[in-house]
Order: structure tokens, then C-alpha cells, then sequence
């Protein structure tokens, strides 16, 4: 099949080494790349992200899924002191 398709100036930079280093035509080299990326045969593909864990030695009564609201409540608070010393030095 004929198609006219738009390359990006890396890609076909990319594509033009891969044909001087495999001395394949640029036909060639385009329909393996498009063949490889859509079967996921990518060439040096990542391990996957693994997270790991880790105690955060919190003291007894603190609740990990509570932390949030303290820093909210934290915040507002710090707002408001700072809207009273506006309006204290506005005066």
C-alpha cells in the first residue's frame, strides 16, 4: 500500500542512520520500526516501576490518612494570621 505520511525531523533522521547502518532500504527500515512499536517489541524497553515501601515510624495516635487535613488546617491557619496582620498594619 502507497501512503504519503508527515515525519517529524528527528524521526527521519532517525530512520536515514538506521538504513546507512543496517545499509537497508528506508522502505525497509520504516515498516520494521512501525511493525516493532505496534507489536510493542520495543528494543530496550524499561523494567517496570516497582515502588517500594517504607515504614514512616509515626508516633501512636497519628493517623498516615489524616496528614492531609492537618496541613489544611495548618494552612488556613496561616492565612488568617496573615489577614490579621494586614489589617492590623492597614490601620
Amino acid at each position: 500500500m502507497r501512503t504519503t505520511v508527515t515525519l517529524d525531523a528527528d524521526v527521519e533522521q532517525l530512520l536515514r542512520t538506521a538504513t546507512q547502518r543496517g545499509r537497508t532500504s528506508f522502505k525497509q527500515v520504516l515498516n520494521d520500526a512501525v511493525r516493532r512499536g505496534l507489536k510493542g517489541e520495543g528494543g530496550g524497553q524499561m523494567p517496570p516501576f516497582v515502588v517500594e515501601a517504607k515504614a514512616m515510624h509515626l508516633r501512636s495516635g497519628i493517623d498516615p490518612a489524616r496528614l492531609r487535613d492537618l496541613d489544611n488546617e495548618l494552612e488556613i491557619q496561616e492565612f488568617l494570621d496573615k489577614d490579621q496582620a494586614l489589617k492590623v498594619a492597614q490601620k
